[in-house]
């Protein structure tokens, strides 16, 4: 900065820097004074005076008052008055003339005071009545056993002992003023000073006692005794203004007084001296006096100067104050503390009930200047409003506590200073976009705070301009102040949201926590069952038939009902799991092996159920959209809605309508967690068989409301489910996995097997289980039959029936049974031969879709013993990938052959395609070609048709475009095939083969069903 700072100018007081300044300090008792029991600085003349700033009000009364008792004095008045509020220092006032009566004794600086030859030099009886200390149904302990009820009982005590209170004694126990002639009998021959103190609160005490009147009479009694008495004076004090109104908690009191005061002095004619000891234009000087040692003025000129300067750039976009010349005159005046430190104290925070203006301010600074020096922050050129640290429990008990302010407590712990544990916003702001700077977030929170402080309205708050104007430094930069503003007051839960209002916080949370504080409102009971309905709309659907939040394996049937298989939604109270499950959990373990009212019968339809299951870390997330709903559904009810401000209400409107898509969205990704029934059991063989698997957060948080269209996704991504636009698995896998590889079985009970066997798909439509019947009929693994229609290869296809009347053969079975081919009908050339057997076909089999390799030439076909046809060998097997590859090899091994050729691998389900495309490219040392048919419709049923023949780099990337497409849409259709060609051939002799197959099948060796080729030329 090039200037210094406080630091090297100014040295507070000792007590100041070490906080060890006691509440009592700053609240100054004269009865404590009186009888020794205040601290020091005040029982200690020397002490107190060199604390005292000598103000012009404080002079003037020292002046009066002690030329009156000293003799020497001008003042023809006995009777001085004090009007002052709260804090303007007439404790204080009272105190020094309580020293000055006394003597002044080994105080050096009388001088600055008064003149040293009006301080009395004869002793000087002195009394003080203190209301705030009165007990008048008990007594107030006096000394020598005498309890004092009232104020002439404890005048007398004070003034002549014992003996003086004897003379009062029935006036004080009856509570009935004295004469004059009475009082004058205490006074003696010494100079006599009577202080009365906080009478407003002792006729409080008094109110149903006849106190009001007796206290008049004793006043009046008083004034005439006193007034008669040379050398003799009586100062009273009472809180009320100019205009004779009340401006404390006892403002009906202290009226009462002032007028019966003014009516005592019309009587005697006598008018009382008014003083004031402390102006307005001196606090700056007391405070200054009080909590510094020194201060080097003259070296904080330049940096002064270098603040009217940043106020003189800066012109345009700060406040009134950083134009007006006097401000560097205030300054002056003011330094260390900014001029908008003292101002705003004195212009906003003192208009608040029970701040007593100097005693209140130094109360505050005396603890900032603390806290200041304890932590040096590089920016204190001076001590402006944003280093009143509000983190700090005895800085902030100030407010909260003293100035009865806590209803704000819950702003500051949020929006400025909150514990460690749970910074507030302020702090966050600092911490993430001022690091290694100013506080700026924290320095602008402090600044809009204090500003709030105030009794009037229109008081409370700061503007833009005003608040640069209050934080800027020769160390702050302005585009910072004005950045941790904007982001301040977007995020703020306390300031005042309405449009056009100042920089202020409300004690009252704006709409964010008008917000949570409904949410803490909304019944447990309703929000969860709000939850479950909510849960239940978005999991029903078509694809399944819905069991929402089952109690055990009894709530879940286990019959075929309307066809559809049943997703299980369990309650996230009843389990909730992470993402690294390790084992099934054994309440979805039960439901899944088990059924019956009793929870004992083994379920047959396993193959029928998916499980969804929350997300351990997503539940709390749930509840609270659902919670936050409800909220905003209470407040958007006419009779609510109208409590907020008009420009809450719409945004109440707005966040209303959005909650809806967040709960769904919340819900949905909640609930990510699916259990299916699987041969790759969790933990592996012999436990229950559900696999694991979690639908990506993102893809949850598509199409908010349809979560089984997720679920689904899901599932069509691990190969489990067919719906009617996929493809069927192969007629071969579907023979050897179910009781129909013995033969036969009727079309319900084959359906059935889908139901029960995890190994198998869930087919989500009837559809798709009558494409797998059809395509294993068009490529002579099945035959149909129902009643005397009889289908094979070739033939028209039928209707597929799925019922106890309708059969399925194998092609083995139905020819070794005489079922297939059907017998020729007989002719009238040549008669059937009764007897014979049907004929066998000895035609090739079918392609395999199409041409061997889908496409790439016309090749002749082999028998399933690879019989030479055309000069070519070719070898087919189907099977998992791994397997069919296996059976392919050894078919051609048992042939006697050294290599084979070529090798082509067709797959029929596109998830597997497109797993397989990017593996094919990588293997080496052969030529690797891709031919790919197909389709897709789109959700909003757009269709794209497509065909690719080429080199497999080229299919990869084709692939990456095509394989979200595939997962978004609606319906797909897609003909894979990947074709190997090895030059030189790939030799089965050794382990060329099984490198071969195990480089291919090591990423995607949970292909489905393939068929796979061999081919020698």
């Amino acid at each position: 900065m090039g200037h210094q700072n406080i630091f090297d100018l100014c040295k507070p007081r000792e007590d100041v820097v070490k906080g060890t300044i006691a509440d009592s300090d700053y609240a100054a008792n004269l009865a404590n004074v009186l009888t020794g029991r205040a601290s020091r600085d005040y029982t200690d003349a020397p002490t107190f005076f060199t604390n005292t700033y000598p103000t012009e009000g404080l002079k003037e009364l020292l002046v009066n008052v002690c030329g009156r008792l000293s003799g020497r004095g001008e003042s023809v008045s006995a009777v001085f008055r004090l009007d002052t509020s709260f804090g303007g220092g007439k404790t204080h006032g009272l105190i020094a003339l309580v020293h000055a009566a006394a003597g002044m004794k080994q105080v050096s600086n009388i001088a600055e005071f008064l003149d040293p030859a009006l301080v009395p030099t004869r002793p000087v009886r002195v009394a003080a009545f203190d209301g705030e200390n009165a007990d008048p149904a008990n007594g107030r302990p006096m000394g020598e056993g005498i309890r004092a009820h009232t104020p002439w009982g404890e005048i007398a005590f004070q003034l002549a002992g014992k003996a003086g209170y004897e003379i009062v004694r029935r006036s004080d126990e009856q509570r009935i003023a004295p004469g004059a002639d009475t009082i004058k009998e205490l006074f003696g021959s010494d100079p006599v000073l009577v202080v009365l103190d906080e009478l407003g609160e002792y006729l409080r005490r008094v109110q149903g006692m006849g106190g009001r009147d007796q206290l008049t009479a004793f006043l009046k009694a008083l004034l005439t005794a006193i007034e008669s008495t040379p050398q003799a004076a009586i100062v009273y004090t009472l809180a009320v203004r100019s205009d004779g109104k009340g401006v404390d908690a006892f403002a009906d009191e202290n009226e009462f007084l002032a007028s019966a005061m003014s009516e005592l002095e019309s009587v005697s004619g006598r008018k009382a001296t008014n003083l004031n000891p402390t102006r307005d234009d001196e606090t700056a000087k007391v405070i200054r006096r009080r909590l510094f040692a020194s201060i080097d003025d003259p070296r904080a000129t330049d940096v002064i100067n270098a603040y009217r300067e940043l106020w003189t750039t800066h012109r345009d976009i700060l406040s009134e104050e950083a134009r007006r010349s006097a401000t560097s005159a205030e300054f002056a005046q003011t330094y260390p503390f900014h001029p908008d430190v003292l101002d705003t104290l004195t212009g906003k925070t003192a208009t608040l009930g029970g701040f007593q203006r100097v005693r209140g301010m130094l109360r505050i600074l005396a603890k900032t200047v603390a806290t200041v020096w304890a932590s040096r922050p590089s920016d204190a050129s001076a001590i402006h409003l944003h280093h009143i640290d509000l983190g700090s429990d005895v800085i902030r008990r100030e407010f909260t506590t003293r100035l009865q302010q806590g209803a704000f407590v819950p702003a500051i712990l949020n929006d400025i200073a909150g514990p460690p544990e749970k910074l507030a916003l302020a702090q966050e702001l600092d911490s993430k976009n001022f690091k290694g700077l100013l506080p700026y977030g924290t320095y602008v929170a402090r600044t809009i705070f204090i500003h709030t402080l105030a009794f009037n309205n229109d008081l409370k708050g700061v503007a833009v301009d005003h608040l640069r104007y209050s934080i800027l430094s020769p160390a702050a930069d302005l585009s910072f102040i004005d950045d941790a503003r904007t982001k301040f007051r977007a995020e703020s839960a306390y300031l005042d949201d309405r449009p056009n209002a100042p920089l202020r916080f409300n004690a009252e949370a704006n709409l964010t926590q008008v917000i949570g504080r409904e949410e803490k409102n909304i019944d447990p009971g309703e929000a969860r069952t709000q939850l479950v309905d909510r849960a239940k709309a978005i999991f029903g659907g078509q694809s399944f038939d819905l069991v929402p939040f089952p109690g055990g394996p009894w709530d879940v049937p286990d019959d075929v009902s309307d066809g559809k298989p049943r997703l299980v939604l369990l309650s996230h109270d009843a389990l909730e799991i992470g993402a690294d499950l390790r084992e099934i959990p054994d309440i979805v373990g039960r439901m899944f092996e088990r059924k019956g009212a009793d929870g004992n019968g083994l379920r047959s339809l396993r193959n029928n159920l998916v499980f969804v299951v929350a997300d351990e870390t997503k539940v709390n997330e749930m509840k609270r959209a659902i919670v936050r709903r409800l909220a905003l559904q209470e407040l958007k009810r006419p009779e609510r809605v109208k409590e907020l401000a008009e420009h809450q209400q719409a945004k109440v409107f707005e966040l209303e309508k959005k909650s809806e898509t967040e709960a769904a969205i919340a819900i949905q990704q909640c609930y990510r967690h699916i259990l299916y029934p699987s041969r790759n059991a969790l933990s592996g063989a012999g436990s229950v068989q559900l696999a694991h698997s979690v639908i990506d957060i993102q893809n949850a948080s598509e199409r908010p409301g349809s979560g089984q269209l997720q679920v689904v996704r899901q599932l069509q991504s691990q190969n489990k489910v067919r719906d009617a636009s996929d493809s069927p698995d192969s007629p071969s896998y579907i023979r050897d996995r179910t009781p129909l590889k013995k033969g036969q079985m009727t079309t319900r009970d084959l359906r059935d097997e889908f139901r029960r066997d995890p190994s198998l798909s869930i087919l989500l439509s009837d559809d798709v289980f009558r494409k797998a019947i059809r395509k294993g009929i068009e490529e002579g693994v099945y035959v149909y039959r129902r009643g005397d229609l009889l289908a094979g290869p070739g033939d028209p296809m039928p209707s597929i029936n799925i019922d106890e009347e309708t059969t399925i053969f194998t092609m083995d079975f139905a020819k070794s049974n005489g079922v297939w081919p059907r017998p020729a009908p007989a002719s009238a050339a040549q008669p059937a031969s009764a007897g014979t057997g049907a004929s066998i076909s000895s035609e090739p089999l079918p392609p395999i879709g199409g041409a061997p390799g889908g496409g790439f030439g016309e090749r002749p076909q082999v028998g399933p013993e690879g019989a030479l046809v055309a000069n070519a060998k070719v070898f087919t097997a189907e099977g998992v990938l791994k397997e069919a590859l296996r059976k392919v090899i050894e078919q051609a091994k048992t042939a006697k052959l050294e290599k084979v050729d070529r090798v082509v691998i067709r797959l029929f389900e596109y998830g597997d395609a497109f797993k397989l495309i990017p593996i094919a490219n990588s293997i080496s040392g052969t030529k690797r070609s891709v031919t790919l048919e197909g389709g897709y419709t789109t959700t909003q049923d757009s269709e794209m048709m497509f065909e690719f023949k080429g080199e497999a780099q080229d299919a990869s990337t084709i692939k990456d475009y095509l394989e979200p497409q595939f997962r978004a849409a609606k319906v797909t259709d897609l003909k894979a095939s990947i074709l190997f060609d090895f030059e030189g051939g790939l030799a089965l002799g050794g382990d060329a083969a099984d490198r071969f197959i195990e480089k291919l099948t090591r990423f995607a060796s949970a292909a489905a069903y393939v068929e796979a080729t061999a081919e020698v030329k």
